[in-house]
């Protein structure tokens, strides 16, 4: 408990931070609910970390997948420290793992912090693949009784409204379960390449060995009998 308490205060300190603003003024903001989404890879330097502000507004579902694709210089830890902080600086979520997982509903608007920590190497940095966003379900719905009042609508344009909307979400759920699959087959990816470099330097040097000592053991063997013509024969 002690040390993800410290990583928390290193996070926040001396992290090269990014924010997702919306394109729109405070008094415009109850107009900024669609559904958004990010997906990008980024490098967490050795003993540092890399902090990112997302905007969210109240009664929505905030989630966070991350994967840690491979490791640079002398790292040999793959765990990274990922904490997500709401507006308020309270702490939603934590992980200190090399693949995670975070969904929770946002009670307050505004900017929720993401900071990925390295805090586990010293000397090598860390590429993760992140996906994030937020997803307001049922706002459509909330924004058809508020207009109810100034348009009619029939039964049948109701019902297919509701099953676009179930069917839009399901798509996106869909996307998020193939967006994770993506990030693990870029990991694997950078597997079998770096197990093809690994087979393929090892094997020369096991050749450049096997033909040096080859040469050796000829020396060897061409030293023993070699004779010396100016001594006297029997």
């Amino acid at each position: 408990m002690l040390l993800n308490a410290l990583l928390v205060v290193l996070s926040s300190q001396c992290v090269w931070a990014r924010k997702s603003e919306p394109s729109f003024d405070e008094a415009d903001a109850g107009f900024f609910r669609g559904s958004d989404k990010y997906d990008f890879a980024i490098e967490v330097p050795a003993a540092g970390a890399e902090c990112f502000w997302h905007f969210a507004h109240q009664s929505g579902s905030f989630y966070l997948m991350y994967l840690v694709q491979w490791t640079t210089g002398m790292a040999n830890d793959q765990r990274l420290f990922v904490t997500v902080n709401s507006p308020l600086g309270s702490l939603m979520a934590s992980k200190n793992q090399a693949v995670g997982q975070m969904n929770f509903q946002t009670e307050v608007t505004g900017f929720y912090r993401m900071c990925f920590g390295n805090h586990n190497n010293q000397f090598g940095g860390i590429r993760v693949f992140m996906n994030f966003g937020v997803i307001y379900e049922g706002f459509e719905e909330s924004q058809r009784e508020l207009q109810e009042g100034e348009r009619v609508l029939n039964s049948t344009l109701g019902n297919i409204e509701e099953s676009v909307q179930r069917l839009q979400n399901q798509i996106f759920h869909m996307w998020r379960n193939y967006n994770f699959a993506r990030m693990r087959k870029g990991k694997d990816h950078h597997l079998l390449l770096s197990n093809l470099n690994y087979v393929t330097w090892w094997s020369a040097a096991q050749s450049f060995i096997i033909v040096l000592s080859g040469y050796l053991q000829l020396l060897v063997l061409k030293r023993l009998f070699h004779t010396d013509s100016s001594r006297p024969r029997c």
